[in-house]
């Protein structure tokens, strides 16, 4: 039986994105990055579900990592417009190139590998400017190295992050509009490569190793990266948790 398309849909560029060395595709998609790990059955059925035309499966795809992507988007190129675009062509691509995904990573890994490799696509288009995502974060952030290491766990499970939480941190404050609030707009402002990697790792939930190769970053590098990102989200919520505690 010939697989359902989805129907209502422009067509777009046919391109292999699992394949780092295919033959077909972009020179974007083909450098896309691979990670060698299986892929979860939650994956499998998503997979599967997109190639049969699923509509709700793939716009709870969209639902669930677009937030994400425009943050990691807008750490490439230089406007919300642009980041928008890449976005979208990021979804055509999934939607065009998900008969060829060959689980040699995950989903989520994979999605957001074509993302950075388009977003780079555009911003070195733009001969004006340089992509953001090649600025120097220590030169935004110049008290990134005073922050104390002892503030993080240093090893095991939990390395990076918070070694004592707030003080005060109920369930209730945690959920609150006001605590998301500040939490987005913590991130969003963040320096290019900072705010890249904690939407990775803190909130996709991607590993060292998968942020790395999405991101062509050294190990070191994404560890002091992650570390100096971490310190102000912590930073922005404890002087929130505090002010709440004492109103």
């Amino acid at each position: 039986m010939a697989r359902r398309r989805r129907p209502g849909r422009a067509p777009g560029p046919t391109a292999n994105l699992d394949k780092v060395d295919g033959a077909h595709g972009s020179a974007a998609d083909r450098a896309a990055p691979v990670v060698f790990v299986s892929t979860t059955g939650d994956d499998r059925r998503v997979v599967e579900a997109l190639r049969q035309g699923d509509h709700g499966a793939f716009e709870a795809l969209v639902d669930a990592h677009t937030t994400s992507m425009l943050r990691v988007a807008r750490s490439y190129v230089q406007s919300a417009h642009a980041a928008e675009d890449v976005v979208q062509e990021t979804w055509m691509a999934v939607f065009t190139g998900i008969d060829r995904f060959e689980a040699r990573s995950s989903l989520k890994t994979w999605i957001f590998g074509i993302l950075a490799n388009r977003a780079r696509t555009r911003s070195k288009g733009d001969s004006r400017l340089q992509p953001r995502v090649a600025s120097d974060d220590a030169a935004e952030d110049p008290v990134g190295r005073t922050v104390d290491p002892a503030r993080f766990e240093t090893a095991g499970r939990w390395a990076g992050h918070w070694s004592v939480p707030p003080a005060t941190l109920p369930e209730d404050r945690v959920l609150g509009l006001e605590f998301r609030a500040t939490l987005n707009a913590v991130i969003d402002d963040l320096p290019a490569r900072q705010r890249a990697v904690i939407v990775l790792r803190d909130v996709e939930g991607l590993s060292a190793v998968e942020t790395c190769q999405v991101l062509g970053l050294s190990e070191a590098n994404q560890r002091v990266l992650l570390h100096r990102a971490r310190v102000r989200v912590r930073g922005a919520l404890e002087l929130l948790l505090g002010e709440v505690a004492e109103s």
